[in-house]
């Protein structure tokens, strides 16, 4: 399926944002880059609002759009929250989930496997969203699946910016199957480990992920 050009130019932004390009505090100028992506303002104005809900820009009215990068020790807070919210999903699913959810997380797993053997790790990123969404849902309550979309979208560029980590598609690979056998077994507390650990960027991790991004240590 064809990614929206939107899609497109806030994953560009996303990248050059956290690699330090636009640094914290610059404002980005509508006009300039419209030219620079050659699309009229409306995508544009379109990519901004999905870099706003992950809280990488701010827009101030009459002022316009400007770079906000969360420290590291926020970053570590989001995470840490993330990964609580996610473990309450797979316990909860553990008893929950429908046989048609796991034959699902099992086609996604798949279609991640194949992104792995491929290098495509924007790919690998598409269907692991979709592997974690299924998880939110067959938690069977609305009110977490909800905070964690919620949370999800403001950690989306982090999220996919770890994949990039050497190594890290095998891992993440090997963690979804730990964790699609542990729902298959009914087993709440090895579910919400598995994703607990999945999700967490604790340590080395969390340090790899710091050392790739450009952002302020303070």
């Amino acid at each position: 399926m064809e990614r929206k050009r939107s899609d497109l130019i806030a994953d560009t932004l996303e990248s050059l944002i956290l690699d330090g390009t636009f640094a914290n505090g610059d404002r980005l100028d509508e006009q300039q880059l419209a030219q620079r992506f050659d699309v009229s303002r409306t995508p544009l104005r379109e990519a901004f609002q999905r870099l706003a809900m992950s809280g990488l820009v701010e827009q101030i009215p009459r002022r316009g759009v400007f770079v906000r990068q969360p420290g590291p020790v926020e970053l570590m807070e989001m995470f840490e929250v993330m990964a609580e919210l996610e473990a309450a999903c797979a316990r909860l699913a553990a008893s929950r989930i429908t046989d048609e959810a796991l034959a699902e997380l099992h086609a996604t797993n798949e279609r991640c496997n194949q992104a792995v053997s491929a290098r495509e790790a924007d790919v690998y990123f598409r269907e692991n969203e979709r592997f974690h969404a299924i998880l939110y849902h067959q938690s069977g309550n609305s009110f977490l699946e909800n905070e964690c979309q919620r949370l999800h979208k403001r950690l989306h560029p982090f999220r996919r910016m770890q994949l990039r980590l050497r190594g890290r598609l095998h891992q993440s690979m090997t963690e979804h199957e730990a964790i699609v056998a542990a729902l298959e077994a009914g087993n709440g507390h090895s579910a919400a480990e598995a994703l607990r650990a999945h999700v967490a960027v604790q340590g080395e991790k969390f340090h790899h992920l710091l050392a790739s991004m450009k952002i302020d240590a303070a």
